[in-house]
């Protein structure tokens, strides 16, 4: 099985100097049209050509024998009634508000049925491709490629890019008219970027990585009065890292635990040493012990593609998600979904597993891609999984991206995706200050400007620096704006690429910068090849999305349980309320700056090669701005007190 495209972890930022490295489309609905090549109709598969797949670069027809495997996503009895039923079941002026279907009243009502998967699965047979998995969501066919092309009624042609030859059809794919659209897409028909290879096993825990310090421990707690001023003051020293008890009281948990409540996470891989380092962590730093059977796993069988998608580096992504779920929603359930792979088919399997078993009530997902790099194909198969979710009360949470408006990673103004859906709640970030006391001071956009110390030790080179990193955020150029987004998101973002309205993201937001981060604990590789535990501070939007997982799941308990389910009605239902937190980039008033200032260690583990210390200037992400009401950094802002207050009155 070849799965469709690598995805990257979209938020795993450590407080070393750079980040890790790179962790709603209706529907495809076929469209009814002749085909002059056969005697019967087809319906076009739209949007599966992909772009690179240009005449200039086509190097000719792919080999007929050539065998290939390619997955056939069912649309199921009612693909449009499936999204119908989806906005009226998490809009809270719907009649149908919260009436939830259980995992199997959705396949009964809205699943592919025998007589569906019958016929599809002889016209796969008649065109010579042979069925090798099926489950309810899809059929995986192998076969020769002059059978691929029959089936589908495409040539496939062999295409140069970036250095590789790749092969695409030809021409829009299509599948027999008297299939009646039971077909939702394939995946599999380019093979860009690569094939996995199976029955590999994980690799070890990435090197090690630790803070150097000095630390505050608390915003603002520690200054070296001997460094340079920026800003007209002296910049205190980074956090070494909140814990839970300062998130949990950032952002209003009161006395709500999560208890009852289930999140699942959903990442690649998963950490051989989790289970140890979650318990570990929670001793050491003040968290509730995790009661047995708590924090379980659903694992594939098997992993594939390990070097290409960094496997080691993901288990850093699972144990931040796990232990930040936990600190801040201590009494909930954690179910770890690891996909098999970093590609959309394995990721979109662990999806499948938390819906089609109704799994949990949360889904948190730190990982995504560029929207320029999203096919058709794999963004119906997302938004038909996230709305099967919705009609069984399931909200999906992603991270909104570490690149800002992606400009300077990509060269193109951009959002990421699968944030970009109409069906998940996208999570932005901030840069929060939590005082003495655990006191909320305040927050602002994340966005990073680096200047470092100068070596006469006078002045910050550059200052006031230049920009390493920030919250994903934007309008997306392919997804219409959304019911809820109406009337709160200002024009002037929704409609920045033309005269109709996107979709904007993010919808909410919590900490994610680094340099105000969280600690996080994890068994790692020492120089000397020992495996240990250390702990470090660490961010990026990925620590944002469990942060607000964690947050759901202390709303679902004050509303008695019953599940919010898609949660972006609801979200901006509550907008301009005591709800949030409405974050600017000038907390303090404009032109207070803001900054912290950070030693790190040059080897990233010890001082024996020296250290390093820069100045880090906080809310300024890019071309993005974090302003009064909506905006594109933070959303509708951060869960205050009254965001919880609002669950318990219901």
């Amino acid at each position: 099985m070849r799965p469709v495209r690598p995805r990257s972890r979209a938020a795993l930022v450590r407080a070393a100097a750079l980040p890790l490295a790179v962790g709603c489309l209706a529907l495809a609905v076929p469209a009814a049209s002749a085909d002059s090549g056969h005697s019967a109709s087809r319906q076009t598969l739209a949007g599966l050509t992909p772009h690179w797949a240009k005449g200039s670069a086509d190097r000719g027809a792919l080999s007929a024998g050539k065998q290939l495997t390619v997955r056939v996503y069912l649309a199921g009895r009612d693909a449009a009634g499936l999204a119908r039923y989806a906005t009226q079941v998490s809009d809270p002026s719907s009649p149908s508000y919260g009436k939830y279907l259980t995992a199997r009243q959705t396949q009964e009502r809205f699943g592919a049925d025998a007589r569906q998967i019958s016929e599809i699965t002889s016209w796969l047979h008649g065109a010579g491709l042979k069925v090798t998995e099926q489950n309810q969501n899809y059929l995986t066919v192998s076969g020769r490629a002059s059978a691929v092309e029959r089936a589908f009624s495409t040539k496939l042609h062999n295409y140069a890019r970036s250095g590789h030859t790749y092969h695409a059809p030809l021409s829009a794919p299509s599948v027999p008219a008297s299939l009646h659209g039971a077909v939702l897409t394939v995946t599999g028909l380019d093979n860009a970027p690569h094939k996995a290879r199976h029955d590999e096993t994980l690799p070890p825990p990435d090197a090690v990585f630790r803070n150097a310090g000095p630390f505050s421990t608390y915003f603002g707690s520690k200054t070296n009065k001997k460094l340079p001023s920026a800003f007209g003051s002296k910049a205190p020293y980074a956090v070494k890292g909140y814990t839970g008890k300062q998130l949990r009281a950032a952002y209003g948990a009161g006395k709500e635990t999560g208890k009852g409540v289930t999140v699942a996470i959903t990442d690649a891989y998963a950490s051989p040493t989790i289970a140890a380092d979650a318990s570990q962590y929670a001793k050491r730093n003040g968290d509730q012990k995790y009661r047995k059977g708590q924090l379980t796993q659903v694992l594939p069988t098997d992993y594939n593609s390990t070097e290409e998608c960094g496997a080691s580096g993901w288990y850093g992504e699972e144990t931040l998600d796990v232990e930040a779920v936990h600190a801040v929603a201590p009494d909930a359930n954690i179910v770890y979904a690891g996909a098999a792979s970093c590609y959309d088919d394995d990721l979109l399997d662990s999806l499948n597993k938390v819906v089609d078993g109704r799994l949990a009530d949360i889904v948190s997902n730190s990982w995504g891609d560029l929207e320029s790099n999203e096919t058709t194909a794999s963004a119906a198969a997302y938004d038909q999984v996230f709305q099967r979710g919705a009609v069984e009360g399931i909200g999906f949470y992603f991270s909104s991206g570490d690149n800002g408006d992606n400009v300077a990673s990509s060269g193109t103004k951009q959002v990421d995706m699968p944030t970009n859906s109409a069906w998940v709640t996208a999570v932005g970030g901030t840069s929060l200050a939590v005082g003495k006391g655990d006191k909320y001071q305040w927050e602002t956009g994340w966005g990073t400007q680096n200047a470092p110390l100068a070596a006469d030790g006078d002045s910050w080179t550059g200052f006031p620096g230049a920009y390493t990193s920030g919250a994903g955020g934007g309008t997306s150029k392919l997804i219409a704006q959304p019911f809820y987004q109406r009337g709160v998101v200002p024009g002037k973002l929704a409609k920045a690429g033309g005269e109709k309205a996107m979709r904007t993201v993010p919808d909410i937001a919590a900490v994610a910068d680094p340099n105000t981060g969280f600690l996080v604990g994890q068994t790692q590789t020492f120089p000397d090849g020992s495996l240990q535990y250390s702990e470090y501070r660490i961010g990026g939007t990925s620590l944002a999305a469990p942060v607000v997982a964690g947050v759901q799941a202390l709303a679902q308990q004050a509303q008695h349980g019953v599940p919010i389910g898609f949660a972006n009605p609801a979200i901006y239902d509550r907008y301009g309320t005591s709800a949030y937190h409405d974050v600017t980039d000038s907390p303090l008033g404009q032109g207070k700056g803001l900054a912290v200032v950070r030693t790190d260690y040059i080897n990233s583990y010890d001082d024996s090669d020296g250290t390093r210390t820069t100045l880090r200037v906080l809310g300024k992400d890019a071309s993005l701005k974090a302003v009064p009401g909506y905006d594109d950094v933070t959303g509708v802002g951060t869960p205050a007190g009254g965001y919880l207050k609002s669950f318990r009155r219901r």
